[in-house]
């Protein structure tokens, strides 16, 4: 498949969003966090700048944007449009939860209600993402049981990251937050390099003998080309990246995402949070990278049995 660049962003960008809010909303409701009022609004202002930003620019994917509104209407059969009014009811709890936290600097009671329905949307709402693409069948690198993980622990370690910068740019001691990203890295590392073995090694399993209904007991293969040129189905369908190169972008999307956070968490914690800022800054750049690379890679290797009309034989 083709990787729109829009869509990257929005996987990436609200991934990280709602990682960082469902921290917030669960750490902050059992007291794992300082229920300040600047702390609490630049930490509740970065994850829903990052949800919208991700959200609106999945608008930009559309070939009609202003009709991205009619999407809600089709909840009862769409994975995206359930994630659509996911992620508008995720904005409630989690909005009001931030408002006992900004402004009343409590979030205990109903304000901590507001924060677990908050963060239990938000991990609906990431796997409603993923479903969009784990629900479609004719494309085997996503029908996939891990996609869903693979979207939720990364969104949870991306977030994670994003929560250990924020306490060391306020100065905070909130019980080694690194411990908490360099778990969810770790996890998140292993989904991923599970998936990857799994749509690399598992057996291709559409024929060009079931795409055209030829049942034969010699192998079918394609005459000639059906155009003289690429078409559009071609060129979004039956996108191809080389094996090599899929390889190296794979070690660069493993080293930045996962390898150098992990090692640089793993500083700060032996230098006893000398360094926190500049360290959990270069984290937060780092797994930024690696994870816009890993999510090219997503849309990249994946093939539709489409191709299986323009000259695969199995996909």
């Amino acid at each position: 498949m083709h990787p729109a660049y829009s869509v990257i962003l929005f996987t990436t960008a609200s991934g990280a969003g709602y990682g960082l809010l469902i921290w917030l909303c669960l750490l902050g409701g059992y007291g794992f966090l300082p229920i300040e009022r600047w702390f609490g609004f630049t930490s509740f202002g970065l994850a829903f700048g990052l949800i919208s930003i991700g959200l609106l620019s999945s608008t930009f994917h559309l070939g009609h944007p202003e009709r991205a509104w009619r999407a809600f209407s089709q909840w009862r059969s769409s994975w995206l449009s359930r994630e659509g009014v996911a992620a508008v009811i995720t904005y409630i709890p989690a909005g009001l939860a931030a408002i006992g936290w900004v402004f009343y600097e409590d979030i205990s009671g109903f304000w901590k209600l507001m924060a677990i329905a908050g963060a239990l949307m938000a991990v609906i709402t990431i796997a409603c993402t993923a479903m969009i693409y784990a629900s479609l069948a004719t494309i085997r690198q996503w029908h996939n049981h891990l996609v869903v993980p693979v979207y939720v622990s990364l969104g949870l370690a991306t977030g994670s990251v994003l929560l250990t910068m924020l306490i060391a740019a306020f100065g905070y001691d909130a019980k080694h937050p690194e411990f908490l990203a360099l778990v969810m890295l770790v996890i998140a590392l292993i989904i991923k390099l599970i998936y990857w073995h799994r749509i690399e090694n598992e057996d291709k399993t559409w024929t060009i003998e079931q795409a055209t209904g030829l049942k034969s007991s010699t192998p079918i293969r394609q005459l000639e080309a059906p155009h003289s040129q690429d078409n559009f189905v071609q060129r979004e369908m039956g996108y191809k990246v080389a094996r090599k190169h899929g390889a190296k972008l794979k070690r660069y999307a493993i080293v930045l995402a996962f390898l150098i956070p992990i090692f640089l968490l793993g500083l700060d914690i032996t230098l006893n949070n000398q360094f926190s800022i500049v360290l959990t800054l270069l984290c937060v750049l780092s797994v930024s990278a690696g994870v816009v690379i890993e999510r090219w890679l997503f849309f990249a290797q994946a093939q539709h049995v489409v191709t299986l009309f323009y000259g695969e034989n199995r996909a």
